[in-house]
């Protein structure tokens, strides 16, 4: 029978995020560990004196059977019996210690790793998340996190105990004779092939499966997150097509897996059962000449039986170990690469790309961004903007419109320091803002907010906001009516869980966020579009406000935006084609004429108002068909 997952060869490659090393890995794991030394040294500690204690019990079943063999008394069994339970009473205590302390200092190492891992995720660019797809940062964030938690949890702890009695038990049999300890290591070079024969093939297959999870889970993202488009243009046969071909890949990975690990069972009892058939046959060597009693190879027999378990468990735990270390490898990549790699903004203090200048202009200069000779792809070879320039002046607010794909919404972005440009500069003449030390503020239509009280929400933007603060915002863009008629006020809980929004109050918060941010710069891209009409002037409204006494760029939704802007910039095919007033542009029959009427024919009469506050005119001229002249 064929399946769909065949076809994994076939499958288009896709951006991932980076991956690390194993010596990357264990770079980050030394690192992670070393503030707890003193942790790992005594959950060690406890750990040997609980197996040791343990390795007690093997002789004393040896002493039982030699002194009934002998035909003592049955009060001379009494000391052996009781020293058993002594050993079992203080091995059980010691152990459960010993893998509490070992437990505890998994669970802090993975903590701080989670930590180190969102605080990276959070710095990661857009651009790179675009492109990996969200499914990749959710498949490390959930699947990944699980399976190091699990090992961490069980693994860990099983596989430290296991080791330790595999090493004290081998001396074990030496102390009791040298030719016990040859006769059990014979299993070794069985099991050590084994063991090197399941890694060469486990490390790249977990690792294969993991890569194809996240494939997996971004598949059905892209397909129930766009559930409403692939109805409405038929692409069900497609999408589920998709999702099949990427389930299948998961499933032939995971069934390769298990026929993995069950012919590494099989190599394993070949191991077993030659070690042991060994150390008989020694002892009835031993016992025969007299150098050994019958006790003695009883206690050799159990020791290497013994084995059986932690020897299993060890190499069983390879299995464990193999996929959370792909897991970890994963997790490791974005936690511990550079914070210079991800970093992007105005913000960040690695500027090389971005070219930000941050501070305060020369005197009589007014331009607080100065875009230069701008050109960006997020695919090589399929440029989205091609050499544009553009000035905004101090207080000025400027309007992009254009086409749907014109290249406005990257443009916003690049100014907003969320991308970096592949060409060009992007130059900021402005102080950071006092709210959260950044120049710039970008606003879109895509608002998260996040679950908890309102006010917690509205003092992302701004830390130390009092409730004064807050109210005073909501009041600037309209929101302070229903926000105090909330059940509890701005100290509501809203988001997931909590008191759902509407799409306008939803909006109305950002624009608060941005107020209290208070950035000199602020680019607004279709914030106002997930309103419908009735709240879409109010929004416009509360737009207004908040980015008053700002330079802005507003990627405008409606023309109603463009007509009370100081200058409206046109875009077409990644290229500025007309710079204007809207009224200039209107009487020169170009580009944003043409919008304007195409866009007014569909509603009904709304006549603009006049401009803001206009600026003397710009070096460049007001009407540009040559996209350097801007």
């Amino acid at each position: 029978m064929t399946t769909p997952a065949s076809s994994e060869a076939r499958e288009p490659s896709r951006y991932l995020l980076p991956t690390a090393t194993p010596a990357e890995t264990r770079a980050a794991m030394r690192d992670l560990l070393r503030p707890h030394r003193m942790l790992l040294l005594g959950g060690f500690a406890v750990m040997v004196g609980a197996t040791a204690v343990g390795l007690a019990t093997q002789p004393l079943l040896g002493r039982i059977v030699d002194l009934v063999a002998e035909r003592h008394p049955a009060g001379a069994i009494t000391l052996p019996v009781v020293l058993l339970g002594v050993v079992a009473v203080v091995q059980g205590v010691t152990t459960a210690l010993g893998l509490s302390l070992v437990s505890r200092l998994g669970e802090t190492v993975l903590a701080r790793l989670r930590e180190r891992f969102v605080d990276r995720a959070l710095r990661l660019p857009l651009e790179r998340v675009e492109k990996a797809g969200s499914g990749d940062l959710t498949a490390r964030v959930t699947a990944d996190v699980s399976q190091i938690a699990e090992a961490v949890r069980t693994a860990l702890p099983e596989l430290s105990r296991s080791l330790l009695s595999i090493v004290l038990t081998l001396v074990a049999l030496a102390v009791l004779d040298w030719r016990f300890l040859v006769a059990a290591l014979l299993a070794v070079p069985i099991q050590a092939h084994t063991a090197r024969w399941y890694v060469r093939n486990a490390v790249p297959l977990y690792a294969r499966q993991r890569v194809a999870a996240g494939a997996q889970q971004q598949q059905l993202l892209d397909t129930i997150g766009g559930a409403a488009t692939v109805r409405a243009f038929r692409l069900e046969a497609e999408h589920i097509d998709q999702v099949t071909r990427r389930s299948w890949s998961a499933v032939e990975l995971t069934m390769r897996g298990v026929q993995l690990v069950l012919r590494f069972y099989s190599r394993l009892h070949v191991a077993e059962y030659t070690g042991l058939a060994a150390v008989l046959v020694a002892g009835f060597v031993l016992v025969r000449s007299g150098s050994a009693s019958i006790g003695t190879a009883t206690a050799a027999a159990l020791y290497f039986h013994s084995l059986f378990g932690p020897i299993n468990s060890a190499l069983v735990l390879i299995d464990d170990a193999q996929s959370a270390g792909a897991s970890l490898a994963r997790l490791v990549g974005v936690a511990a690469a550079p914070s210079g790699e991800h970093d992007a903004g105005p913000e960040s203090e690695h500027e090389n790309e971005h070219s930000a200048e941050h501070g305060a202009g020369r005197a009589g200069d007014q331009a607080a961004v100065t875009v230069s000779g701008l050109g960006h792809a997020y695919e090589p070879g399929r440029p989205v903007l091609h050499d544009v320039d553009l000035v905004l002046r101090t207080g000025e607010r400027v309007a992009l419109v254009g086409a749907s794909g014109a290249g406005k919404t990257t443009l916003a972005k690049l100014i907003a320091g969320v991308h970096r440009p592949a060409t060009g500069s992007v130059r900021l003449a402005v102080a950071p803002s006092a709210g959260n030390g950044r120049p710039v503020a970008l606003v879109t239509q895509e608002v998260h907010v996040f679950a908890g009280p309102l006010a917690d929400d509205l003092r992302l933007a701004r830390p130390g906001a009092g409730d004064d603060d807050l109210r005073e915002a909501l009041t600037l863009v309209g929101a302070l009516d229903w926000a105090e008629a909330l059940p509890d006020g701005i100290a509501t809980v809203v988001g997931e869980g909590g008191h759902r929004l509407t799409p306008t109050q939803v909006q109305q918060v950002a624009l608060a966020r941005l107020v209290l941010a208070d950035p000199p710069v602020a680019v607004l891209d279709e914030a106002t579009a997930e309103a419908g009409s009735t709240g879409a002037r109010a929004l416009e409204s509360a737009a207004d406000r908040a980015i008053e006494g700002r330079t802005a760029l507003v990627v405008a939704h409606r023309l109603t935006q463009a007509a009370t802007a100081d200058r409206v910039v046109v875009m077409d095919a990644g290229r500025i084609v007309e710079i204007g007033a809207h009224d200039e542009l209107r009487a020169g029959g170009g580009s944003y004429a043409a919008l304007w009427e195409a866009w007014s024919d569909t509603r009904a009469p709304h006549p603009p108002g006049p401009p803001r506050s206009p600026h003397p005119p710009n070096d460049a001229p007001r009407h540009a068909t040559n996209p350097k002249s801007t």
